[in-house]
């Protein structure tokens, strides 16, 4: 098997950075002093060209252990850092203790236009900027991004650690298990499922009296006793002072507590796997003779359906728990399912709050990992941004604005768009965390803004762009800057300054960059810069890096888009609509309809945000519809409610849970390689 060498990628060709060493001096940042000043760990990458797959350009460098990247940049003990091998670990939740009363760094949101299939680099331009700041402008930083799926990573798209020059590392950690979060939530997840169809066989297959005797069994003397897990259960019911007694019990409040009535109809709770298998998408459960009911003489089986692990509602409340009280707390509240009455019956009815949350404790601490020029990372969590709210933990911003301190700077990344994990970031995250971000960069490509022009040939994954993409033309890039300008405009309404960063390919002319550059500065952008970190690392990004700098120190005047709490559920959805996406009106389904007038009235629910659920591609619920489009209806066609998550998620089409596998996927390329002792990971990308 070909594989390049260690010391064939180091040496294949001159190091070319954005700025010499002596014009980084005369402006101060290349000193031992300052450049330590941000992390003293950091080293500018040696950058070749053409530049090498994101796995030679990874296993090129030698990571630092992770333990010495955070003790250097924020004096962090052994004890601090759980760790998990040499180049990665969790950040100990006893260090939050330390660190409440310590000030706030800056708080940089990176979100982008609507992307190509390709996607336009979100990742890699926070791992650079960070590289930037970090290794070459002194400041003390930390990159916050998600930990993407296996499912891609095996797919089509890929792992998510950034690209080029501008990743976090080691690739092959980042991308493959890592310390076993989405196996936790997997795990977790799966526990519910398997609960939710156990408790509907026994309800429908014995008495309450029989259940009655298994979840309170009288021992010799009579006595009888609940389980702390069923505290909530009894709560619900209004029997939360019986509860040291279960003798109290009337024989009617015995069946309530113990016939949750599932309607297997309303069953919503799928099985999740860490895999693209589109086989799983429908299924059929209840089909063995154990499933088959004597009670009411019939097979109780069902169809379900199975979902990617990172669309459980377990990974959203991961990402926005704040710690493990507040996880348990979430969980517990859980919509699994609703009972022949319509009621929600929750995770706290089955009485497993405490065993999820006990699978799910060790996955709470963030990831330690680093950049490839040794700046410290925080990677965890990762929720999808077109069916949840697509943005990294709440703890991990938390913790990194502490320990960046008032100086420094958190730049943690938001799924896809402003009008998709940028709006979720700004209205659901900053809602529950209480941050106010000071800057949103907006990352953006020629590429991308000839397919806005609604001109150019589309764009398609595994095929070379048509020569549009290839060739100068200023007349494609000025009509998809529409696209452009509408993302600038919903950051600016939220209040926050927007600097966007042109991400450059080796195809964009300079006529081209200047242009885009010109129009974002004229309708709204604090600046705009072209970065070159996926050839380059840091140093390519230095000039996007003090843009954000000067950017975090102008005035920042975050707002909400809506007022959660007191706006009615279609006030909210026509506000995202009207002021995000440029629509003009939004119409319902039957189906949204009925689940809108349970929803508000239930004032536990109606208060909640909202998470639009629709395409990536476009700003509006069509995919077909490029560049700005104007005065379109949104169809919202089903709602339901991620209580435990804590919003009502929007869905204004069908957004597929489970993933398939192309033809070709990228596992054909994974693979060890054996000429190396220990053996290598290649093939990732």
């Amino acid at each position: 098997m070909w594989y390049r060498p260690l010391v064939a990628v180091a040496a294949a060709a001159p190091f070319a950075p954005v700025l010499s060493k002596r014009e980084l001096k005369c402006d101060g940042f290349w000193s031992k002093k300052s450049s330590g000043a941000g992390c003293p760990t950091a080293k500018p990458v040696k950058p070749v060209s053409p530049v090498p797959s994101d796995i030679d350009v990874a296993q090129s460098v030698t990571p630092v252990l992770v333990k010495e990247v955070f003790a250097g940049a924020f004096g962090l003990k052994d004890q601090d850092i759980l760790s998990y091998g040499p180049y990665k670990g969790k950040i100990n939740l006893d260090l939050w203790e330390k660190l409440k009363g310590k000030p706030n760094g800056h708080y940089v949101v990176v979100c982008g236009i609507n992307p190509t299939p390709l996607g336009e680099g979100k990742s890699t331009t926070t791992v650079g900027v960070s590289q930037a700041l970090g290794a070459f402008l002194g400041q003390k930083v930390l990159t916050n991004i998600r930990q993407p799926s296996m499912g891609p990573t095996f797919g089509i798209k890929g792992g998510a650690a950034g690209g080029g020059y501008a990743q976090c590392f080691p690739m092959e950690d980042f991308n493959l298990h890592m310390t076993g979060d989405i196996h936790a939530i997997t795990a977790a997840h799966n526990l519910f499922a398997a609960a939710i169809d156990t408790r509907y066989y026994h309800e429908n297959s014995s008495s309450a009296k029989f259940i009655w005797s298994r979840l309170c069994p009288a021992d010799k003397s009579g006595k009888r006793q609940f389980e702390p897990s069923m505290y909530a259960r009894l709560e619900k019911l209004g029997l939360s002072h019986k509860k040291h007694d279960p003798n109290l019990l009337t024989e009617e409040e015995i069946e309530k507590f113990c016939v949750l009535d599932i309607d297997p109809n309303t069953i919503t709770w799928k099985r999740v796997t860490d895999c693209n298998d589109k086989y799983l998408r429908k299924v059929e459960v209840g089909l063995s003779g154990s499933e088959f009911s004597k009670k009411k003489n019939e097979q109780l089986k069902r169809t379900t359906s199975y979902g990617i692990t990172v669309s459980s509602e377990i990974m959203a409340i991961l990402a926005l728990a704040t710690d493990l009280k507040d996880l348990r707390a979430r969980l517990g509240k859980m919509i699994c399912c609703y009972s022949r009455k319509g009621e929600p019956i929750t995770a706290d009815d089955f009485g497993i709050t405490g065993a999820l949350a006990v699978l799910m404790m060790e996955a709470l601490p963030p990831n330690t990992m680093q950049t490839l020029e040794g700046t410290p990372a925080l990677v965890h969590a990762g929720p999808f941004a077109n069916i949840a709210h697509g943005n990294s933990s709440i703890i991990s911003d938390l913790i990194g604005l502490k320990l960046v301190g008032k100086d420094g700077y958190v730049l943690t990344e938001a799924g896809f768009g402003s009008d998709m994990g940028g709006e979720k970031f700004f209205n659901i995250k900053c809602y529950y965390s209480g941050l106010k971000p000071d800057c949103a960069v907006i990352v953006c490509s020629v590429r991308a803004l000839k397919l806005h022009s609604c001109e150019a040939p589309k764009i398609v994954a595994g095929q070379a762009p048509a020569k549009e993409y290839r060739e100068e033309n200023l007349d494609l890039v000025e009509k998809g800057c529409a696209n452009l300008i509408a993302h600038i405009q919903n950051v600016r309404k939220h209040g926050v300054q927007a600097v966007v960063a042109i991400n450059r390919f080796s195809t964009d002319s300079e006529a081209e960059l200047a242009l885009v550059k010109k129009i974002a500065e004229e309708n709204g952008a604090f600046a705009a810069v072209v970065a070159e970190h996926h050839a380059k690392g840091g140093a390519g990004a230095v000039d996007l890096g003090r843009a954000v700098m000067k950017a975090c120190e102008a005035p920042s005047n975050f707002k909400f888009l809506y007022d959660a709490k007191k706006d009615a559920i279609k006030t909210k959805i026509l506000k995202v609509v009207q002021e995000v996406y440029g629509g003009a009106d939004v119409k319902y389904s039957e189906k949204a309809e009925a689940a809108l007038a349970r929803y508000e009235a239930d004032p536990a629910i109606s208060c909640l945000p909202i998470c639009m659920s629709k395409t990536q591609y476009s700003l509006s619920d069509d995919p077909k519809k490029l560049g700005a489009p104007k005065g379109f209806t949104i169809t919202v066609q089903d709602m339901y409610v991620s209580a435990g998550a804590g919003f009502i998620v929007v869905s204004l089409g069908d957004i597929t849970f489970m993933p398939g596998l192309p033809i070709k996927p990228a596992y054909y390329k994974i693979d060890l390689d054996f000429n190396h002792t220990p053996p290598r990971v290649v093939g990732l990308s």
